[in-house]
């Protein structure tokens, strides 16, 4: 097996305790300041929940944009619990098989709790880019419990290979040397590509698309909230990313500049093959190039240099404008190209870690490790994505009536409209509110 190199610790969800970490030459003081950094990224990476919600209320239909403020809302409510109840235990708890871990379900040891935190938001991170993909026609009820099923099962499971266990028994994609400094992967990939099963069995808006294959644009209520919600995003993901530093901070200088600098050529990127395709420079692509560059480094931001983050964000931001294109083509409706952003540039970061490794490029068993572990990571994310979100739909059903779709699921689902004195007139009065729930 190949020898796993050092990884952050709060990133992989393993910690030191406090006598280990004196063997590894780790001051207690530094320990310390160690421990309230990842207490600080908490609460920056807890602001990208906000930022998910602005976005994808920003990119919806005004009549909608009360339903994705709930999904987004409550589904870190129902994920946070989830987590600490089964998903941490499964995540990170003993792995003597390197499949899932048996233990820390609950976890209440004060000197791993500051850690449990960090990696709650994590995996309420995964749960939450599902929600604006299959936005405007999913039911709430319905989709709470598809984010239920992420962050116990499908989340924490590969989080076990990826990052669980420990030196002596890992999990099975860590021992083989697989890097995720900040989940690439284990966040974005997964959670990407389970948005990509839930678009497929929901099926497209009424209306997107064409019998003949046309695409209907369906722009959202306000590019201004969608806009700030991204500069909120890209603000929290300096925790995001950040909180993978070693406990001497060795490496936190460029893991931020890394994610800054990936983050500014997505947009570049984005604009660019816009112009090349003579394309009008929306604001939406560019916001989401910036996205895709975010996603892209999140797997190397602490193994790469600057340069190949540079690249890597710039190649990110092509990768968006493509995959958005390519999924209107095969009639995918992603309302907000989660799947282009997430799924597709996490692959393509988690890749890019081998090939542009700092200090040693190019190596053919890094590289094929990291292959298989991007590989791993989409075929169970869509495959138990697509049971789970499936199952729903056949027993309790996953989709909103058409009549509700056309009224907005601000009213059917929840009673409420996010801007009443301007939309009283398109309410359907007939139907009664939460009928959809």
């Amino acid at each position: 097996m190949r020898k796993r190199g050092s990884m952050g610790l709060a990133a992989a969800g393993w910690m030191l305790s406090e006598p280990a970490a004196a063997q590894a030459g780790v001051p207690a003081s530094l320990d310390v300041v160690h421990l309230v950094w990842i207490a600080a990224c908490c609460g920056m990476v807890l602001m990208m929940q906000p930022g998910f919600a602005l976005l994808e209320s920003g990119f919806a239909r005004s009549k909608n944009a009360v339903n994705v403020l709930m999904k987004n809302f409550t589904d870190c409510a129902i994920t946070s619990l989830g987590f600490w109840l089964v998903g941490f235990g499964l995540m990170f708890g003993t792995n003597p098989s390197g499949w899932f871990g048996t233990s820390s379900f609950m976890p209440n040891a004060s000197s791993e709790l500051v850690n449990v935190l960090f990696q709650t938001l994590f995996a309420a991170t995964a749960a939450t880019i599902i929600s604006g993909a299959v936005a405007e026609r999913i039911r709430y009820l319905p989709y709470l419990l598809g984010t239920l099923g992420v962050v116990v099962v499908i989340y924490p499971l590969f989080g076990s290979w990826a990052w669980g266990g420990s030196v002596e028994q890992p999990g099975w994609l860590r021992g083989l040397g697989f890097l995720d400094s900040a989940g690439g992967a284990a966040v974005h990939t997964v959670g990407g590509f389970v948005a990509l099963a839930a678009c497929i069995v929901l099926g497209p808006r009424f209306g997107r698309f064409g019998r003949d294959g046309s695409v209907r644009e369906v722009p959202g209520h306000s590019l201004p909230l969608a806009a700030l919600g991204a500069f909120l995003l890209w603000i929290g993901w300096f925790a995001f990313n950040g909180g993978a530093a070693e406990k001497d901070f060795s490496d936190l200088g460029r893991i931020v500049l890394n994610t800054h600098l990936a983050a500014a050529a997505g947009i570049l990127g984005a604009i660019g093959l816009l112009l090349v395709r003579r394309k009008p420079i929306l604001m939406s692509t560019v916001i989401n190039g910036a996205l895709g560059g975010l996603v892209s480094i999140t797997a190397g931001a602490k193994y790469l240099g600057p340069a190949s983050a540079v690249l890597v964000g710039l190649c990110a931001g092509l990768i968006v404008v493509a995959g958005g294109h390519l999924l209107r083509r095969l009639q995918i409706d992603d309302v907000v190209d989660a799947v282009p952003v997430h799924a597709f540039c996490g692959v393509f970061g988690t890749l890019m870690l081998g090939v542009l490794f700092e200090g040693a490029p190019l190596d053919a068993g890094r590289i094929g490790v990291q292959a298989i572990g991007a590989a791993v990571a989409a075929v169970w994310a869509f495959g138990m994505g697509y049971a789970v979100f499936k199952l729903i739909d056949v027993v309790i059903g996953l989709r909103a009536p058409v009549d509700h779709e056309r009224s907005g699921l601000d009213y059917t689902e929840h009673h409420e409209l996010a801007y009443p004195e301007f939309m009283t007139a398109r309410t359907h009065r007939a139907i009664e509110p939460g009928g959809g729930a």
